[in-house]
């Protein structure tokens, strides 16, 4: 009889023994392919208060990207200066004491929080989207020659005592007027083409009998020239009040003014500070294909959440905390852990066939024919295993990448907690919730699985059979029953 088929007598005479082993490699085989595709996991998350509305996407920054670069940037200051206090990147590190306490202070400035308007640019020309639009963030500035509405029982000791100026490429497609809650009373929405205009709210203008045409002053909080003027060209109304970016009257519905995309700016004397961009596209029909056309696009997108429709954004699993570095470590925890399991069965599967082996010996059959005979039979299982692992891998993986990014979440809310007051700083991350988890298993990855277990079939019974098979063949026969 040959090799294989005394191979597969063995495995059909001793079910048992064969069924465990393929269990054995099929979980090894999941555990490999739920590693590998974690690394390169889209993760779906809900972010409600960053919803973009219409058959458009939304880019922002990426807040566990903006972190990481945060923390880089904060060592390599502390590696710049000698007491770690310092500037670099648009990131300040400073430290002072508070109470006996040493209190470290990070702040950034617009150069650091801005998007990049190249990457927006890149993104704009892709086939598909017909316009697009910047908007930059609730900006507190003085108003010099009217008055903003206030509340006389709110608190304002850290407020501004000013206004809030949001600035649009083009306001029509702003988020608030796309989701319907701002309209025009009277006048027109600011437009890419204008320069130092603006659009106040009807409470604002009936306090101040204010109408389209009249001028605003404004400068900035920290310094009262130069004064900047912005014409009137509109006057909103909204249904529901906005939203306060922060607390106190600064940033209240009534007291938000709509601007020109560069007139924020100019007020606060500084950078430009563009919190997000909308992307509106043509036809609705290809909104699946230029979504995949924007991702093509070269820019780094580590950086950056693209937000569809539906308020879902598709992030990469390197840029979701440290899930790329844990599958990592979790493909050379199951490697490990695997070849021992693996070189303890084929010991035991060996030991518990010496009469077997002492018969074939017997009749002539060569010890390395004998491992090799072994070996097929672990082969042959393995390949079975595959099979049915390549077959259920899909829901798995996705199980698997699910579980770790919702560890993850729930780490990176405990260590936000522990570290609460520890740093002060001025950027509030958004409250991000993990809806769904998605993998892609690649032919690659399906080959480096089929590879991998395979070397680890091949080390593990060569390594158990070195173990029985350097007695001698007088030995083995002695220790037969």
């Amino acid at each position: 009889m040959n090799l294989f088929g005394r191979a597969g007598r063995s495995c059909l005479r001793k079910t048992v023994r064969s069924i465990l082993l393929l269990l054995v490699v099929c979980i090894i085989s999941l555990l490999f392919l739920s590693g590998m595709a974690s690394r390169t996991a889209n993760i779906a998350v809900k972010d409600s208060t960053r919803q973009a509305i219409g058959a458009g996407f939304l880019l922002e920054y990426n807040p566990e990207n903006r972190s990481q670069r945060l923390a880089k940037i904060c060592e390599k200051i502390s590696e710049m200066y000698p007491d770690g206090q310092g500037s670099y990147g648009g990131v300040h590190q400073e430290k002072w004491n508070s109470n006996g306490y040493e209190v470290w202070s990070v702040t950034t400035d617009n150069s650091f929080e801005s998007l990049k308007i190249e990457d927006i640019e890149k993104i704009a020309a892709v086939e598909g989207i017909s316009d697009y639009n910047i908007t930059t963030v609730p900006t507190a500035v003085k108003q010099a020659n009217f008055e903003r509405i206030e509340d006389p029982d709110v608190d304002q000791t850290n407020d501004f005592q000013g206004v809030a100026l949001i600035g649009n490429r083009d306001m029509s497609l702003d988020a608030n007027v796309l989701s319907g809650n701002v309209t025009i009373k009277e006048g027109r929405m600011t437009t890419k083409e204008d320069t130092d205009v603006c659009v106040i709210s009807q409470e604002l203008a009936e306090k101040n009998q204010l109408k389209v045409g009249d001028v605003l002053q404004f400068h900035s909080v920290k310094e009262e020239e130069p004064v900047q003027e912005a014409e009137i060209v509109g006057i909103y109304q909204v249904k529901e009040r906005m939203q306060p970016y922060m607390s106190g009257d600064t940033y209240r519905s009534e007291n938000v003014i709509f601007t020109d995309l560069h007139f924020p700016e100019k007020v606060e004397q500084d950078d430009p500070l563009y919190e997000k961009a909308y992307f509106k596209v043509a036809d609705v029909d290809d909104y699946d294909a230029v979504k995949e056309a924007i991702k093509e696009t070269e820019i780094n997108w580590q950086w950056y959440d693209l937000i569809d429709n539906n308020g879902n954004l598709d992030t990469m699993a390197s840029n979701f905390n440290d899930l790329e570095k844990i599958s990592n470590t979790l493909l050379l925890v199951v490697a490990g852990a695997a070849f021992l399991i693996l070189f303890l069965i084929f010991l035991f599967w060996i030991r518990n066939r010496t009469n077997e082996i002492g018969i074939l010996l017997s009749i002539g059959i060569s010890k390395s024919k004998i491992l090799l005979q072994i070996l097929t039979e672990a082969v042959c299982i393995g390949i079975l295993a595959l099979g049915l692992s390549f077959l259920i891998a899909p829901a798995v993986s996705n199980a698997a990448a699910g579980y770790l990014a919702g560890r993850q979440e729930e780490q990176a809310r405990l260590q936000e907690e522990m570290d609460a007051g520890k740093v002060a700083t001025d950027y509030q991350a958004p409250e991000l919730t993990v809806t769904k988890v998605e993998t892609a298993l690649t032919p690659a990855m399906l080959l480096t699985d089929g590879i991998g277990v395979g070397g680890l079939l091949v080390l593990s019974t060569c390594a158990a059979g070195v173990l029985i098979f350097r007695k001698s063949p007088k030995d083995i026969l002695s220790e037969m029953s």
